[in-house]
C-alpha cells in the first residue's frame, strides 16, 4: 500500500510516453503524479507493474475524465467503484472530475457545457452527492472549457459553479487555462470570473497550454507550453486560495523531453514559493532550475 497519501506542491500528468525517462529518474521538482482512471483500472501486467512502481514512492491524485456529472443518462455507478478500489488499491486520497456531460445511451467523446439552470445545479449536484458516497470521499469538480453558449441559461458560470459546488458541498478543482480560454471565447474579465469562485473550497489546480485557431478561437488542447497571461492567472488565483493547493501541469500530447516539462513544473514550484530562481542559482549554479533547494 502506498504510505505516500499527501498530495501537494507541484505535479505533473503520469504519461505512458514518459515512462522511461521517469524510469531513469524523476527530477526533484516533482512532487506527485495525475493519472486519470479510465486508463489505468483494472490494468494487468507491465502496465499494472509500472504504475505499482511509482504509486509506492509518489503520491498520485485521480482525475476522471468520463464521468458526465452533469449528463442526462444514468450516472455510472460501475465506474465509480472501479474508480474507488483502483484509488484504495493505490493509496490515493483525491478524486476530481469534470463539471460537464460527455454521455447518454454511449459516450460522446467530448466534454460537453451543461445548461447554467437551477434545475441543473440540482441534477448535477446530486450526481455529485451520489459520487461521494459510492467514492466514500468528497470530491472535487473541475471548470471546464466550453465553445458554445448552452441554450437555455439563466445564470453565469461562475455562478452556476458555485450554485453546484456549494448545493453538493464538494471541492473545487480550479483549471486556470479553462478561465482564460473561455475568457477570451466569450469575452469576459477572467480576474472577475476567478473573484466569483468559491475559491474557499478549492482542492486542486490545472495549468495547460492552449491553441489558437486562425479566427482566434482558443483550444483547450494540453499541447503546447503555457503563456504568461495563464501563469498570472495562476498568480492571481494563489493570492485567494493560498500556494499550498497542489497544482498540476497538464500535457497530453507533443510531448517534450522530461526536463523541458520539469521546467514548467518549475515553474510552478516557483510561484508556490517552494523554490525560487534566485535561491537555486545561488546555491546550485551548475543545476538546472528544477533542482529542489533543501
Amino acid at each position: 500500500m502506498n504510505t505516500h497519501t499527501k498530495t501537494s506542491g507541484a505535479g505533473l500528468g503520469f504519461r505512458r510516453e514518459l515512462l522511461p525517462a521517469l524510469q531513469q529518474a524523476v527530477p526533484a521538482v516533482i512532487d506527485f503524479f495525475e493519472v486519470a482512471p479510465e486508463n489505468w483500472a483494472g490494468m494487468g501486467g507491465q502496465s499494472a507493474y509500472d504504475l505499482r512502481a511509482f504509486t509506492e514512492r509518489y503520491p498520485f491524485v485521480c482525475h476522471g475524465l468520463s464521468l458526465s456529472l452533469g449528463g442526462p443518462g444514468a450516472l455510472d455507478e460501475t465506474l465509480i467503484r472501479r474508480t474507488r478500489d483502483f484509488m484504495r488499491e493505490h493509496g490515493m486520497t483525491l478524486f476530481t472530475e469534470h463539471l460537464s456531460w460527455c454521455a447518454d445511451d454511449s459516450h460522446l467523446y467530448d466534454l460537453l457545457p451543461i445548461p447554467m439552470t437551477e434545475d441543473a445545479v440540482r441534477w448535477t449536484a446530486d450526481r455529485i452527492l451520489r459520487t461521494q458516497d459510492l467514492l466514500g470521499m468528497r470530491i472535487g469538480v473541475e471548470n471546464a472549457s466550453t465553445y458554445i453558449a448552452p441554450p437555455g441559461s439563466d445564470m453565469g458560470e461562475a455562478e452556476f459553479v458555485r450554485a453546484v459546488v456549494e448545493r453538493a458541498d464538494c471541492g473545487l478543482h480550479l483549471d486556470v487555462n479553462n478561465v482564460y480560454v473561455n475568457s477570451q471565447n466569450f469575452g469576459f474579465d477572467p480576474y472577475e470570473y476567478l473573484r466569483a469562485l468559491p475559491l474557499e473550497r478549492t482542492c486542486y489546480v490545472h495549468v495547460a497550454g492552449h491553441y489558437v485557431e486562425d479566427d482566434g478561437l482558443l483550444v483547450d488542447t494540453h499541447g503546447t507550453e503555457v503563456i504568461d497571461p495563464v501563469w498570472a492567472l495562476l498568480d492571481a488565483a494563489y493570492a485567494g486560495i493560498g500556494r499550498s493547493v497542489p497544482t498540476c501541469l497538464e500535457r497530453d500530447f507533443n510531448l517534450p523531453a522530461l526536463d523541458v516539462l520539469a521546467e514548467e513544473v518549475a515553474q510552478i514550484a516557483r510561484r508556490q514559493g517552494v523554490l525560487t530562481a534566485q535561491v537555486w542559482a545561488q546555491q546550485n549554479p551548475k543545476q538546472r532550475p528544477w533542482a529542489r533547494v533543501a
